[in-house]
């Protein structure tokens, strides 16, 4: 599994672990911030004005006898428990880039803890809820990074909260010895965790001046395609009202049969007997072992597996079936995602040649572009990424509202470096954590800041209300199957109609894409 390079070009050093600093300021007359949960009470800290509370469990350590389980209760606890600081990320592959997507900070199996910033803990807020699922192919990640943290939208009135999920084989794995010949256990623990993470929201929010029945989730990437898997999950049913899908992709889930492939290669590559390991085995071995297998070791990455209680049907089948859930839903992508095509197992010029081979007239749709290279980067960027969220668009708009955005505002100061807006390079606007993490490339200039604030007004809005909509800005008109429509955010915010369309209907009307897509997959 690569990693990906957009957010090492256009935000190294952007995603700063939990040992980094974060602007703590909390003098010795603030008042330290208390909540009761149904486990017992936490105590956070005073961060510039603001509640803070970091490293709450949300379900017990799937470690041991639990490994490869559902994520089990919470033991409760006595007294006061400090929740001051970040708790360990979930394993993942050792020593990738806090600016590519990973954490510098510690790696554990004990890892199902969750954050959260507020305006005041206090059971009476009602305040809406913003619950971000970080990306990173399923498989590397963490809501315990800079780049995440939820001050600006708490400023605004929101509580957010920031989760941890398993990962990589520890999160998504179907061995005869674990799942045995039960076509319907377990195998998508990472989903399930997220699901318990929204029970917990659900269970204990209130505490933080949250409102449990005003729950928004949003996510990039790989915390995307979450955001729809739980649309998807019969599992997660009254646990949402609302999502923000910023980049999903259209690489399929694995079917079980294919997830039982990998996983007996992944126990044949840890060192067992294939499919003849036995639990026990398989839960004593290591968790590092599991993700020192290399760049070329066996991976369901970036899909989840189809077919447990968490995801029953592949996510695109449940929307053409309209039983995703049928609540407002934001979708969208960026203008140069194919930045990320490597770690998603695609080749640009591979899938250019297959698209040929199949004739499908490329030229036709990309007027102008006489490159290969770029017409490669382009076609990832449009199959993979643009013509998904409108085909999600499109069939969600028959259940419930929908709206689109297309993003290519690139930061002034990598404007002319950069082709555009990279796989993820959206993200310091959405959060708007600008250069309080101290990690950009280039300082946000005074227009970038405003370009962020204008941005996280528009996700604040329809957090609070279900709607976008936005006093004195653009309007956001919904996407439908009728009428094609988004809001770019460029240099303006502009609202576009029938944006791509002629390439985009095609891409989501021919089974020849999604042949050449797999086929163009390494």
């Amino acid at each position: 599994m690569k990693v990906p390079s957009v957010l090492a070009s256009l935000l190294t050093g952007c995603l700063l672990s939990a040992s980094a600093g974060s602007g703590i300021a909390a003098g010795p007359e603030a008042p330290v911030p208390m909540a009761s949960t149904r486990d017992g009470v936490v105590e956070g800290r005073k961060q510039d004005g603001l509640d803070v509370f970091l490293g709450i469990p949300f379900a017990a350590p799937p470690i041991g006898a639990s490994r490869w389980k559902e994520p089990q209760a919470v033991a409760g606890w006595a007294g006061t428990r400090k929740a001051d600081a970040y708790a360990a990320s979930c394993m993942q592959k050792p020593g990738i880039p806090v600016s590519a997507g990973g954490t510098a900070g510690a790696l554990s199996e004990d890892c199902l803890y969750l954050n959260v910033w507020t305006p005041q803990a206090d059971a009476g807020g009602k305040r809406p809820v913003m619950v971000w699922i970080h990306g990173g192919a399923l498989v590397y990640g963490s809501g315990n990074v800079a780049l995440y943290d939820g001050s600006a939208y708490a400023r605004r009135g929101a509580v957010v909260v920031t989760i941890n999920y398993r990962m990589g084989a520890l999160g998504f794995f179907s061995h005869p010895a674990i799942d045995g010949d039960d076509p319907s256990a377990p195998v998508n623990y990472g989903l399930f965790d997220q699901i318990a993470a929204l029970r917990w929201v659900r269970d204990n929010i209130a505490a933080f001046g949250g409102d449990p029945g005003n729950v928004t989730l949003f996510g990039e990437s790989a915390g995307a395609q979450s955001v729809l898997a739980l649309y998807a999950s019969p599992r997660a049913r009254g646990l949402f009202n609302r999502g923000i899908a910023q980049s999903p992709y259209a690489i399929p889930s694995h079917s079980r049969s294919r997830a039982r492939e990998v996983s007996v290669q992944v126990a044949s590559a840890v060192g067992l007997d294939g499919a003849g390991a036995t639990a026990a085995q398989l839960r004593a071995v290591p968790a590092e072992r599991f993700f020192g297998l290399g760049d070329k070791g066996p991976t369901l990455a970036p899909g989840f597996i189809v077919g447990d209680a968490a995801l029953p049907q592949p996510i695109l089948d449940t929307f053409r079936k309209r039983k995703q859930a049928q609540l407002p839903l934001i979708v969208g992508s960026n203008s140069d995602e194919a930045t990320v095509a490597a770690a998603f197992g695609v080749d640009p010029a591979k899938l250019v040649e297959k698209l040929r081979a199949g004739k499908f007239l490329l030229k036709t749709l990309y007027p102008g572009v006489d490159d290969d290279a770029q017409l490669g980067r382009e076609t990832v960027r449009d199959l993979v990424f643009t013509a998904y969220a409108r085909q999600i668009a499109y069939l969600h708009s028959r259940s419930a509202p929908v709206w689109r955005y297309y993003f290519s505002h690139v930061q002034q100061g990598l404007q002319g470096k950069v082709p555009g807006v990279g796989h993820g390079g959206e993200i310091p606007f959405v959060m708007d954590t600008r250069d309080d993490c101290g990690c950009l490339l280039a300082p946000f200039t005074i227009a970038d800041r405003d370009f962020a604030r204008q941005v996280g007004d528009y996700w604040y809005a329809f957090a609070r209300s279900g709607d976008p909509g936005v006093s004195g800005a653009p309007a956001w008109e919904r996407d439908s199957a009728r009428k094609a429509q988004l809001l770019e955010f460029g240099e303006r915010v502009v609202a576009r109609k029938d944006f791509m369309n002629a390439r985009l209907n095609a891409f989501m009307v021919t089974t020849k894409v999604a042949d050449a897509l797999r086929k163009a997959r390494n």
